[in-house]
């Protein structure tokens, strides 16, 4: 009897915690609401309709599905032209303009953060967290700088001491943006502002890091910049499009409105769409020769001998499709062989790093990153699957393209002592010798 008074007395108190759980919203848990009550904040509301008025009143007579879907398409079309004008500027303008969105990217997310808990005017939060995004930018733009123009920084004496010094400066730099955050911690506040701490650095992990293995991919040939980002555009078109026309099976519940149907067509398409635009760039030297500085002309050149990435090559196409294509052999740059890797990571695995922006806009309970891009959202909902993409084609640049740069090493041999500069000669002749390549002087 008095165990089943217990169990009495327990059912009403385990429905009404049922209950509670049931109200909550879709992906809150209970350290969300402990912190939304000790935090005073609440979550953003969705963006307003920020569609410009021309295409409201052009596209009233539309249903709203039809009118998304033109919303989106000219300014996708608009975008494109933009990204255009953008690479026939140079890889210089397209650094700057990598840093231009990197910037807006920290913004955005740091202003969601700020959002989330604006009930407390945290002292220096917002001084202090774009003074450590200034202090990652000069520790990754030095060392980009020295490792990409070595001969320009040696040129120069103020570069030179700069250069020199760079990861010692960098590092007093960053601890004085420490020190500045431990004195302006207030008392009752302390976890709110380690809270807001550590989302600066994860930020400026995931935006400042990936958009400079952009800028090392942009470096190492035009080709590693725009073939990436070219397929994930790609993809994200030709999924909305087969989603949209043809979508009828969900993919994964943090994107409702992605499908099956969108996410099989979007990687067949974008792979042609790979071999297709490799094949186009693969022939010009501006888009494959890295990027390089020229100390006779002190200028930026992109002119170089193609490597045999980019020299057509004659492959035999095997039994089982010969039959069906009527060929034997094709020609085809090598290069269109590792656009397949790329266009297939963009289409299988870039599309999570957009899965992953979902999973953060619904915790926060927000819409989009921004309101930036009518029909697109912010600047971040058009790069989260491009940081990621970024970051698979530096690493397999340098697993499986990267060599040592002759030209580079011969620049930092120069900038040595003479009787450094002897000793390395000396014992690269031994080499050769040993190796037959040299003839030894004593035997002559």
């Amino acid at each position: 009897m008095s165990e089943l008074r217990q169990r009495l007395g327990r059912e009403p108190d385990d429905k009404l915690r049922e209950s509670e759980s049931e109200n909550k919203l879709d992906g809150e848990t209970a350290s969300d609401s402990e912190s939304k009550s000790e935090f005073g904040g609440s979550a953003p509301v969705p963006t307003s309709d920020d569609t410009p008025e021309v295409l409201n009143r052009a596209l009233s007579n539309l249903s709203s599905r039809w009118k998304n879907w033109w919303v989106r398409g000219i300014l996708t079309l608009a975008m494109i032209a933009f990204f255009f004008i953008i690479i026939y500027l140079g890889p210089m303008v397209l650094m700057m303009i990598v840093m231009c969105v990197q910037i807006k990217c920290f913004h955005e997310i740091i202003t969601i953060g700020y959002n989330v808990y604006h009930s407390y005017d945290l002292p220096w939060f917002r001084t202090l967290s774009w003074y450590f995004l200034l202090c990652v930018n000069y520790f990754f733009y030095g060392e980009t700088v020295t490792d990409y123009f070595f001969t320009l920084v040696q040129r120069e004496e103020p570069l030179r001491i700069l250069s020199k010094y760079h990861r010692f400066i960098s590092f007093a730099l960053y601890l004085t943006g420490f020190c500045m955050f431990v004195l302006s911690l207030v008392k009752k506040h302390y976890r709110l502002q380690f809270y807001m701490f550590g989302w600066t650095h994860v930020t400026l992990l995931i935006v400042v890091t990936q958009s400079h293995l952009i800028i090392h991919n942009l470096f190492e040939g035009m080709i590693w910049f725009i073939v990436p980002i070219s397929c994930v555009i790609c993809n994200d078109i030709m999924a909305y499009m087969f989603g949209f026309f043809f979508g009828r099976t969900p993919l994964i519940k943090l994107s409702p409105k992605k499908t099956w149907e969108g996410f099989i067509g979007g990687f067949f398409a974008t792979v042609l769409f790979g071999l297709l635009l490799s094949y186009v760039m693969s022939g010009y030297r501006c888009f494959t020769c890295p990027v390089e500085y020229n100390n006779d002309t002190n200028s930026f050149a992109v002119d170089c001998d193609p490597s045999e990435l980019f020299q057509l090559q004659e492959y035999n196409i095997p039994l089982v499709l010969q039959s069906v294509l009527g060929w034997k052999t094709v020609r085809m740059y090598p290069f269109q062989i590792h656009s397949i890797a790329l266009s297939t990571f963009a289409s299988l695995i870039g599309p999570f790093g957009g899965f992953f922006a979902s999973g953060f806009k619904r915790a926060f309970k927000i819409k989009d990153f921004a309101n930036t891009i009518p029909g697109h959202g912010g600047i971040m909902d058009r790069f989260d699957c491009q940081y990621l993409m970024a970051t698979f084609v530096n690493v397999y640049i340098a697993s499986f393209i990267r060599g040592p740069n002759p030209s580079r090493l011969i620049q930092q041999f120069l900038t040595l002592r003479p009787d450094q500069q002897l000793h390395i000669f000396n014992t690269l002749k031994a080499h050769l010798v040993d190796k037959g390549m040299l003839a030894n002087s004593e035997d002559m």
